[in-house]
C-alpha cells in the first residue's frame, strides 16, 4: 500500500481504497473529483431521460348540457395527445348520488370516444360524491416528432419567386 501511495503522488492522484475487506485490500490511482463529476453528469442525463407522469383533471355534472359535453371533450382529447393521463371525474349534488348510472353512462360515452387515442387505466369506481376514472393515452408524443410537425417559423420570403 504504500508503494502505491507514493505513485499516486507522483502521479498527482488519488489513491482510491476499491475493496478493503480483500486479502489483500484492493486499491485504484484515479482523480477521483474527475469521478465524482462525471458520476454527477451521468445522474443528470438520467434525470433529463426521465419523464414525469402529468395528470390532468376533467370535472362533469350528471345533468351537463351537449354543448358543455363537446367542449370539455375537447380538452380531454388535447391532454392526450400532449401525453398527459386524464382523470375524469363526476361530481354529484343533492340526489344525485342516489343515481350513479347517470355519471356511469357520461364515463362509458368518454371511455368509446376516445378508444382510439386512450385506454382505461382504472375503471369507473364511486368514491362518496365523486365517480372517478382514469384514461392513460396510447402512446407519449416525442420531441423529434412535434418539431418536424410544425411549420417552419421565418423565412426570407424568396420562395417560389424568380
Amino acid at each position: 500500500m504504500p508503494e502505491a501511495l507514493a505513485i499516486a503522488r507522483e502521479e498527482e492522484l488519488d489513491l482510491v481504497e476499491v475493496a478493503p475487506n480483500a486479502n489483500p485490500p484492493v486499491a485504484r490511482i484515479m482523480d477521483f473529483n474527475k469521478w465524482k463529476y462525471e458520476q454527477q453528469q451521468r445522474r443528470k442525463e438520467s434525470r433529463k431521460k426521465a419523464t414525469s407522469v402529468v395528470v390532468k383533471e376533467m370535472k362533469f355534472r350528471p345533468k351537463i348540457d351537449e354543448h358543455d359535453y363537446v367542449t370539455k371533450m375537447k380538452h380531454v382529447e388535447r391532454f392526450l395527445a400532449e401525453g398527459s393521463k386524464v382523470k375524469l371525474t363526476i361530481m354529484f349534488r343533492g340526489r344525485e348520488v342516489f343515481h350513479p348510472e347517470l355519471g356511469l353512462r357520461i364515463l362509458e360515452r368518454v371511455a368509446d370516444q376516445v378508444s382510439d387515442i386512450a385506454t382505461v387505466e382504472s375503471a369507473p369506481r364511486q368514491d362518496g360524491r365523486n365517480m372517478t376514472m382514469v384514461l392513460n393515452p396510447m402512446k407519449r408524443p416525442t420531441r423529434a416528432r412535434a418539431a418536424a410537425a410544425s411549420p417552419p417559423v421565418g423565412g426570407n420570403g424568396s420562395e417560389g419567386a424568380e
